[in-house]
């Protein structure tokens, strides 16, 4: 099973703390123009060479493993049941809102290391949208920048760019409550915490709040990716990590 999930954030359970930004697809809801287009697109970014080769160096493999078992529980007993609660309470609309809110407060991630990569167009589209969505999107509640004028987001983060200057991701890690990782996106994603302006938007334990909120109403939107690897995948453990790193292999490679 080659094919990459959408939701990457489920791979091992959901980033509780995570600063990374990955555009999932609701569920359930009424397709704007143009989506379905968009959302085969994106979901094309996610499918690999049937006979690509890829050597994972996993020697905590024990260890790796008894963190997924902590994960895999904090997911189905804490995490998803409270973001079904909430997708209960929250009609989809507010929802959705919460989602762009959160994305475009991580704008820096995605703009800085754009410019670090030298793709100076793709700096220039998220300072635009950033512009756009916190002016006539009201503080990045709506997405106007990408539903008016066709412009999406360029998803780049530290662990990329520091595998766009050569640096390998190292082992494989399970990090608790935040999942699958590896050396390199391991440091890349403590640096892309300082650069997310939802810390400084909420400090001390009302930004952790925060990250934890934006995590739970993801889950709600979340059409139980994770419950699809778990029934389908012989070992979740090893598929998850295999995708885990070829899609960050590709996402460095792009």
């Amino acid at each position: 099973m080659k094919k990459l999930l959408l939701l990457f954030f489920l791979l091992a359970c959901p980033p509780l703390l995570m600063a990374q930004d990955i555009d999932p697809v609701s569920s359930g809801s009424t397709a704007a123009p143009g989506k379905a287009d968009t959302q085969k697109e994106e979901e094309e970014l996610f499918v690999f060479d049937e006979e690509e080769t890829l050597v994972v160096s996993d020697p905590l493999q024990p260890i790796n493993r008894g963190i997924f078992w902590f994960n895999d529980k904090l997911y189905f007993y804490l995490l998803k049941p409270v973001a079904r609660g909430y997708r209960w309470l929250a009609p989809e609309p507010i929802r959705i809102g919460v989602q762009n809110f959160f994305s475009n407060l991580a704008t820096p991630i995605r703009l800085v290391n754009s410019g670090l990569q030298l793709k100076f167009g793709d700096a220039g589209n998220e300072l635009t949208r950033f512009v756009v969505n916190s002016t006539l999107g009201i503080g990045g509640l709506f997405d106007p920048a990408k539903e008016h004028f066709n412009i999406r987001k360029k998803d780049e983060d530290t662990g990329q760019t520091l595998g766009h200057y050569g640096l390998g991701p190292g082992i494989y890690i399970v990090l608790p409550a935040l999942g699958p990782s590896n050396i390199r996106d391991g440091i890349g994603l403590l640096a892309d915490s300082y650069m997310d302006l939802t810390r400084y938007a909420w400090e001390n334990q009302d930004y952790y709040g925060a990250k934890i909120f934006d995590v739970i109403n993801d889950l709600s939107i979340d059409k139980d990716t994770y419950e699809g690897i778990k029934k389908d995948a012989l070992d979740p453990y090893l598929f998850i990590r295999d995708a885990y790193m070829q899609y960050r292999q590709h996402k460095v490679e792009n």
